[in-house]
């Protein structure tokens, strides 16, 4: 049963929407599959061809699947380099995780390695992401499905606050229970960032293999989508900790929104260019390619310092790096920071992540959309995940808030949004 007291409004339009978008976000990863790897690469327009289910059912890449999960879960109950306690729960409990998620990349990029050099054929990984990607849909929907079962019996303190409306569809979708778990292993914390994003990284080693095999050696464009992507992975593991404070693990329950995001969208969708360099290739220059790292530099050095800043004020605010930042006390005893990356505008890591994302399209030229997409899709999904943001903070800091967003009147971007 939901929780009494009021409830959270729904959100995406309720339980129509939620709905909508279990159809189409699986679709949309699809087509881009399909459009990636044909000849006009139109983001706009029919797909090139529609598959039929022995295109896309593979008993092989379900296997596959399996064990890459099963892998994945290996490596996070190994012998973690921390154990770091979460956000105090509604019952005032906090749950323990393991911090060794760059543990496990570098594991997994061990072992790779190993297998290419025992003959494990990287280079027919692409061929595959067609079945693969149907495979991690059909997984997401049973693993949704069995976490709704699960949440059924939890108590009523372990239920996130919107996905209690009490209509099956909504529910399933937004997730009803906050942080399931079977004993040390919880499903939301392992799926955020272990499965998706090191299986992205590997997808895009996949397709730079491809790429040498084809044309004799990996492009100048595949390389710095690959070094680029890879940073971005290996900062959000090394920093893994960090993720114990956003929204998604102490605000939103896990259901199939999160479950298809972390095991299907990010894979086959964050490796669209690097599929898309496969089959369309681009000349790149040194001083273009020099730009480009600039501007990813720039993207991160932003992204990397604003986060770290807000880590290091929210574990010691007394810590001389942030000492001298100038906060706005709440009612809820917490301070806001109105200076620094914090000052300039209310979501500087949004900022700096959309400057990478930007980096990430341009090594694929100008002459396609396509690669493009996933800086549209970023910037769609971060304004809103602000607008969630905005939400919240209003609702735990009432004036404060008011008075920090006076000061920083900037969400995203300085003096445009």
């Amino acid at each position: 049963m939901a929780p009494h007291g009021p409830r959270a409004p729904l959100e995406f339009g309720g339980p129509l929407g939620a709905a909508a978008l279990m159809l189409l976000l699986p679709a949309t990863m699809f087509y881009l599959l399909l459009v990636a790897r044909s000849g006009p690469a139109r983001l706009l327009g029919p797909p090139p061809y529609l598959p039929g289910l022995q295109a896309l059912w593979s008993p092989r890449a379900l296997l596959l699947c399996l064990a890459w999960l099963g892998l994945q879960a290996a490596l996070y109950l190994l012998p973690a380099r921390k154990v770091a306690e979460g956000q105090e729960l509604k019952d005032k409990s906090r749950l323990q995780y393991p911090i060794n998620g760059f543990q496990a990349l570098v594991l997994t990029a061990l072992l790779a390695g190993l297998g290419v050099l025992a003959g494990l054929p990287l280079a027919a990984l692409p061929e595959m992401l067609l079945p693969l990607a149907f495979a991690a849909t059909l997984i997401a929907f049973v693993f949704s499905l069995l976490l709704y079962l699960k949440s059924q019996v939890a108590p009523a303190s372990a239920l996130a606050p919107g996905g209690s409306s009490g209509n099956p569809i909504y529910d399933f979708f937004m997730g009803r229970e906050l942080n399931p778990r079977i004993c040390f292993l919880d499903f939301k914390y392992f799926c955020e960032l272990r499965p998706g994003l090191i299986g992205w990284v590997l997808i895009n080693l996949a397709l730079l293999v491809q790429e040498a095999e084809l044309r004799g050696s990996p492009s100048l464009a595949m390389w710095l989508v690959n070094g680029f992507q890879l940073l971005y992975v290996g900062d959000a593991l090394w920093h893994e900790e960090a993720v114990l404070t956003t929204m998604d693990i102490t605000h939103d329950g896990f259901g199939f929104m999160l479950v298809f995001g972390d095991l299907a969208w990010v894979p086959f969708t964050y490796s669209l260019q690097a599929q898309f360099l496969v089959h369309h290739p681009q000349a790149l220059g040194l001083p273009m390619a020099s730009t480009i790292c600039l501007i990813n530099a720039i993207g991160y050095y932003i992204f990397r310092g604003a986060n770290s800043q807000k880590n290091t004020f929210r574990k010691n605010p007394s810590d001389p790096r942030v000492a001298d930042l100038e906060t706005i006390s709440t009612a809820t005893g917490r301070q806001l920071l109105v200076s620094g990356w914090w000052g300039m505008v209310r979501h500087p890591n949004y900022l700096g992540d959309l400057i990478m994302a930007l980096a990430w399209s341009l090594p694929c030229g100008a002459s396609h959309l396509l690669p493009y997409f996933y800086l549209l899709y970023f910037t769609s999904l971060l304004v809103h995940r602000e607008a969630h943001d905005e939400r919240q903070c209003l609702q735990k800091y009432g004036l404060a808030w008011h008075e920090y967003c006076r000061r920083v009147p900037y969400r995203i971007v300085p003096y445009i949004y």
